[in-house]
């Protein structure tokens, strides 16, 4: 592998170790407000982004980075006050995380990039289950959009960042990628 694809998949294992970090963060929040019939669902979702979390920082160690570290707290893109909101969140967390893995599918080859779009596959079913909702193309969809965002003239919140945007670009601003809280 040479120096600059072993500099972009380092990039991108950082910013899904970003993003997972502000997952787990942000299902914190979810488990605190979400339903009864739906703790079951975010507890398992919840320990899939610990346990991914662990490996990264693995990965990125393995490759003789400095794991990027966890925020205190994550800014969330609306405010979780009931279950529905917690619903929302969920879908909208796992749908940043599979944006970031993409990146990594992208950046990758070999078993690595196999493990990413497994990942990618795991986020985007799901961030189907919470929404009740799919795209054709997880991680790439919300691109598209976010492409004729950008060409267009920013304003409040979008211009702020602000529950906007894809994960990896929040990812790469702060460690604040995924969670919504950034997801």
């Amino acid at each position: 592998m040479s120096d600059g694809t072993e500099s972009g998949v380092l990039t991108a294992l950082q910013a899904a170790l970003a993003a997972e970090h502000a997952a787990v963060y942000g299902y914190g929040v979810i488990g605190g407000r979400i339903g009864e019939q739906r703790q079951a669902d975010a507890r398992s979702a919840y320990d899939a982004h610990r346990s991914r979390r662990d490996a990264l920082v693995r990965e990125v160690r393995d490759l003789g980075g400095q794991p990027v570290a966890a925020s205190a707290a994550y800014a969330l893109p609306f405010a979780v006050t009931d279950s529905a909101t917690a619903v929302r969140l969920a879908a909208e967390l796992e749908e940043r995380v599979a944006d970031v893995y993409s990146d990594l599918v992208r950046a990758s080859s070999g078993q690595r990039r196999g493990a990413a779009a497994g990942a990618l596959r795991e986020a985007a079913v799901r961030a189907v289950r919470w929404s009740g909702e799919s795209v054709a193309f997880p991680g790439l969809a919300e691109r598209a959009s976010a492409s004729a965002a950008a060409t267009a003239p920013a304003t409040g919140a979008a211009a702020a960042g602000v529950a906007g945007g894809s994960a990896s670009a929040s990812a790469s601003a702060s460690a604040s990628a995924s969670a919504s809280a950034t997801p």
